[in-house]
C-alpha cells in the first residue's frame, strides 16, 4: 500500500496577515498559534475546526501535506479576526443587549435540560438482578434458568420496557408536587397584536412566564399548537433547574458549550449592529461601483472552438467544407490549423471576455449564435474560423439594475468591514502569532505521516491498525 506524501519545506507567511509582533514561546504554550488581547488560539481548536466540520469556502486536505498547512492558516487569519470582533463586542457592551442576554439564558436552559433529560433516562439502562429474576418468572416457563446467551437479550427487553416507561413519564416526573396554570384566555392568537409583552400566561413553581419572554408562540399556527409549544417552554425551565441541582452545570461539556455559543452568538450580534452602522447611501453605492466597475462587473463570456488558417483562401476552403459536412471542426483543427497547440486541444480555445480579444475576432465571436460557425476573420496570428459552444451572459453592468446595486452593496460593506476588522488589529488590540509553533507541528505531523505511511509498506498485515491510528488524529 503505497502513498506519496511531501513534507512541509519553508514558510510562507501573506504579509498583510502576518504583521504583528513574532515571540518565541515556552513549552507550556507550544501549542499557541496565536493570542488576541488576552485570548489563546491553539493548534487543537483548529485542527477539530477542520477536521470535524465543513468550513466555506475550504475543502479538506490529506494530513501531513502543505495544502493542509495552507487551509490552517486561512482558518488562523479567520480565528484572529472572529477574536478581535469578540474583544470589540465586549468593549462595546453587546453582552449586555437583553436580546443577547435572554438568548444566552434560553440556550443555557436548553442545554442544561438536553443534559438533564439524557440523565434521567439512563436510569433505564440499569439492570438489577432482581428485575431479571422477575422478568423470567413472569415470562418464562417455572424452572427456567437463565444462560449467557439468555441473559442480553432479557436485559435489552427490561431496559426498553424501562425506557418507554420512563419516557412516558417524564413530564409527571419533573412537574410532581407542582401546580402549573396556563391562562389559556391570554394566548388566543386574534389577540396576539394587542397583548403586551409583560402579559402574564403561565404560573409554576412560584415562576411566572410573560409573554414577552416566549416570542417562539408566535410561530404557533393555532392554540393547540402554541399550548404544546407553551408545554415545552415549560419543562425546559424545570428540567434546567433539576440540571443545576445535581450539578450538570458544572460538567466540562456544559460550560464548553455555554462558552462556545456566548463567544459566536455575541460576535454575530455585533457583527450585525456594525454593519448596520455602514449602510450606504445610493449616492455612496454609485460612487462605489464607478470607482470599481471593473471588479464589479461581468461581461459576456464566450467558450471557442477555433480553427487557425494561414491565408485567406485556405480558410475560405476549410469553412465551405466544414459547412457542407465534409470535415468536422475538430478534424479541421488537427489536420489544417497552424496552432501548434491544436492536435493536444483539437481547436478548444476555452472561454473569452467580450473585449478583451482582438478588435475583428472579439466582434465575430459575440455576434455569432449558439452552435453557429463564422469567419474567417483575421488577426496577427493567422486566419480564424470560429464556433460558439457555450455562453455566459453579461451581469452587473448598469447601475440603476436592482440586481447590480443590490450586489455593489453587498461589496461596499464588505469592504468597509474588513477595513473595520483591519483596524481593530492595527491599532485596538494587540496581536500576536507564533509561527514557529504551527511550522513545527506541521512538519511534526507530516513526518509523522511519512512514516506511519513507510510502516505500512513494511507491515501490510498491521495497515488497518495504522491507517486507524491515522484517522484519530481526524476525529
Amino acid at each position: 500500500m503505497k502513498r506519496t506524501l511531501s513534507l512541509v519545506a519553508g514558510c510562507f507567511l501573506a504579509t498583510s496577515a502576518w504583521s504583528e509582533a513574532q515571540q518565541p514561546v515556552s513549552e507550556t504554550t507550544s501549542d499557541i498559534l496565536a493570542m488576541v488581547g488576552d485570548r489563546e488560539i491553539t493548534f487543537p481548536q483548529l485542527n477539530t475546526q477542520l477536521n470535524s466540520t465543513a468550513v466555506v469556502g475550504l475543502s479538506t486536505p490529506a494530513l501531513g501535506t502543505p495544502e493542509r498547512r495552507t487551509v490552517m492558516l486561512t482558518l488562523l487569519d479567520k480565528a484572529i479576526s472572529v477574536n478581535l470582533l469578540y474583544l470589540d463586542a465586549v468593549k462595546k457592551g453587546r453582552q449586555t443587549d437583553p436580546q443577547f442576554k435572554q438568548e444566552m439564558q434560553d440556550y443555557a436552559n436548553g442545554t442544561l435540560a438536553g443534559l438533564y433529560r439524557k440523565h434521567y433516562l439512563k436510569t433505564a439502562n440499569s439492570v438489577s438482578e432482581k428485575e431479571i429474576a422477575d422478568y423470567i418468572e413472569k415470562h418464562f416457563a417455572k424452572g427456567t434458568a437463565l444462560d449467557e446467551n439468555m441473559r442480553p437479550v432479557v436485559e435489552a427487553k427490561i431496559r426498553k420496557v424501562k425506557y418507554i416507561k420512563h419516557k412516558a413519564g417524564f413530564r409527571e416526573h419533573i412537574r410532581a408536587g407542582m401546580h402549573v396554570k396556563i391562562h389559556t384566555e391570554h394566548l388566543q392568537i386574534e389577540d396576539d397584536n394587542l397583548r403586551s409583552d409583560d402579559q402574564m400566561i403561565v404560573e409554576f413553581d412560584h415562576t411566572r412566564m410573560t409573554w414577552g419572554e416566549s416570542s417562539t408562540l408566535n410561530n404557533s399556527i393555532n392554540l393547540e399548537r402554541r399550548l404544546e409549544t407553551l408545554n415545552q417552554l415549560i419543562d425546559n425551565k424545570l428540567l434546567a433547574k433539576k440540571g443545576h441541582q445535581i450539578g450538570l452545570d458544572r460538567e466540562r461539556s456544559y460550560l464548553s458549550a455555554l462558552e462556545e455559543f456566548n463567544h459566536t452568538r455575541l460576535v454575530n450580534l455585533h457583527r450585525i449592529e456594525l454593519i448596520r452602522g455602514m449602510e450606504p447611501t445610493e449616492q455612496e453605492i454609485r460612487d462605489y461601483y464607478k470607482k470599481h466597475r471593473k471588479q464589479i462587473a461581468f461581461n459576456e463570456h464566450r467558450k471557442l472552438q477555433m480553427v487557425v488558417l494561414k491565408d485567406e483562401k485556405t480558410a475560405q476552403t476549410i469553412l465551405e467544407r466544414m459547412k457542407k459536412g465534409e470535415l468536422t471542426i475538430y478534424q479541421a483543427a488537427i489536420d489544417h490549423s497552424i496552432d501548434p497547440r491544436a492536435k493536444q486541444t483539437l481547436g478548444d480555445f476555452g472561454w473569452v471576455e467580450e473585449g478583451t480579444g482582438f478588435p475583428a475576432l472579439d466582434e465575430l465571436a459575440f455576434a455569432l449564435e449558439m452552435g453557429e460557425l463564422g469567419g474567417p476573420v483575421e488577426t496577427p496570428a493567422g486566419w480564424h474560423i470560429v464556433l460558439v459552444t457555450d455562453q455566459r451572459t453579461s451581469r452587473y453592468t448598469d447601475i440603476k439594475d436592482d440586481e447590480t446595486q443590490s450586489q455593489t452593496r453587498r461589496l461596499f460593506l464588505k469592504e468597509q468591514f474588513s477595513e473595520y476588522v483591519v483596524g481593530l488589529r492595527k491599532k485596538d488590540y494587540p496581536v500576536v502569532v507564533y509561527q514557529d509553533n504551527l511550522n513545527r507541528i506541521m512538519q511534526q505531523e507530516a513526518q509523522w505521516i511519512a512514516a506511519k505511511s513507510k510502516e505500512m509498506e513494511a507491515n501490510p498485515e498491521r495497515a488497518r491498525m495504522i491507517l486507524d491510528e491515522m484517522r484519530a488524529l481526524v476525529e
